[in-house]
């Protein structure tokens, strides 16, 4: 089956009580017992719920993985990762350029309990197989990273990973299922923030993982989400498949506009760099262009003269809106310097783009007057 179609029909059927095309929303937190107090399938909704399960199975399809598992935020998502995969002590290799929450994640709450974390150059394998220790239980990877646009090797880290007894995980948020499969390429598990692609309009959290198989990190996920009942409400699970419908559509329109974005930043006198793996003279060009099947959504560009520069040209844009977040159908602008605070290892000239679905020709005129 096509993804277009795939993406349409899975995780839907139709209501069997009332035929209805689109799905119910089951708002019911508790589910009948049968006669011999046996449930089949559905129990209590901490556990399982009909559009939490429809979303699951659609995404862990569209990832060509076994099991898909949903959480209220992609850092509910990554943190169930984290507190199910490793244990005080253990070891995660992390990108030196990754998002700046996961940073502070296994720095400030799980370096509390032991836990020993390096922060690597994933583009440089021979320094990722470096930065392995005996107690390395985990290898993470985020390709595209934020906000960067570095890439990773997915199939090489992943083969390092499991030399070493460890696991392998990819945040495939940037790139969605439709643009590139870690599954495929060697990944234990992958993860989203599903508030961005996947939901697409700036008005539903949500963050899921997906498996490769339905083994033993499958089953400590399941446990984990079950326990700690960190699930996202059957109306944000109704409301994200309802947004994937569209997803192949979406993203086509996203990468056509990004890359036309970034072509005329890369013209633009006061443009001193420009982050996109969709630019031949881009140093990931070549490794986008083997795993990836489109380059995505995502700008990031240095602006001449630095902070204030960067700051300059947020506040005069008018079709780009400057907020937090991405993925969604409007175009946004964020100096991500400012977000990560003072210490942030991002250049201060850099401004993120997500690149929506508004004619490029007026997000390049919008670009053109704020930049001057």
């Amino acid at each position: 089956m096509h993804t277009e179609t795939f993406a349409i029909h899975a995780g839907r059927r139709i209501d069997p009580t009332t035929k209805a095309v689109a799905a119910p929303i089951v708002l019911s937190t508790t589910f009948q017992h049968a006669p011999d107090s046996s449930y089949d399938p559905y129990l209590y909704s901490r556990y399982d719920n009909p559009n939490r399960a429809a979303l699951e199975e659609c995404v862990a399809g569209l990832e060509v993985g076994k099991q898909g598992l949903a959480f209220a935020s992609g850092m509910a998502a990554a943190t169930a990762l984290v507190h199910t995969m490793l244990k005080a002590g253990d070891h995660i290799i992390m990108p030196s350029d990754c998002y700046f929450t996961m940073r502070r994640l296994v720095r400030e709450l799980y370096g509390e309990w032991g836990l020993e974390a390096s922060f690597v150059d994933m583009s440089d394998l021979a320094a990722v197989e470096a930065a392995i220790k005996p107690n390395t239980r985990l290898v993470w990877t985020e390709t595209p990273s934020n906000p960067g646009l570095f890439l990773t090797d997915i199939a090489a880290v992943a083969e390092i990973a499991h030399k070493a007894g460890a696991l392998c995980v990819c945040d495939n948020t940037w790139a969605t299922p439709l643009l590139q499969k870690p599954l495929e390429l060697g990944c234990d598990a992958v993860f989203h923030s599903s508030t961005k692609y996947l939901a697409g309009h700036s008005d539903v959290l949500g963050g899921i993982v997906v498996t490769r198989d339905e083994g033993a990190v499958y089953e400590r996920l399941r446990l984990y989400q079950k326990v700690t009942g960190g699930v996202p409400s059957p109306f944000d699970c109704w409301l994200t498949l309802r947004s994937i419908s569209t997803l192949p559509q979406r993203m086509k329109a996203h990468c056509e506009n990004a890359m036309k974005v970034a072509q005329f930043l890369a013209s633009h006198p006061n443009v001193e760099k420009v982050h996109f793996p969709g630019l031949p003279e881009n140093r990931f060009h070549a490794l986008a262009k083997r795993q990836m099947k489109d380059f995505g959504g995502m700008v990031s560009f240095e602006v001449k003269g630095g902070w204030d520069a960067a700051i300059a040209v947020c506040g005069k844009v008018k079709i780009f809106t400057c907020a937090t977040s991405l993925g969604a159908v409007e175009s946004l602008m964020e100096h991500r310097a400012s977000v990560e605070g003072v210490d942030s290892p991002t250049p201060h000239g850099l401004i993120r783009l997500s690149v929506g679905l508004e004619h490029y020709d007026d997000l390049i005129v919008d670009l053109s007057q704020a930049l001057g």
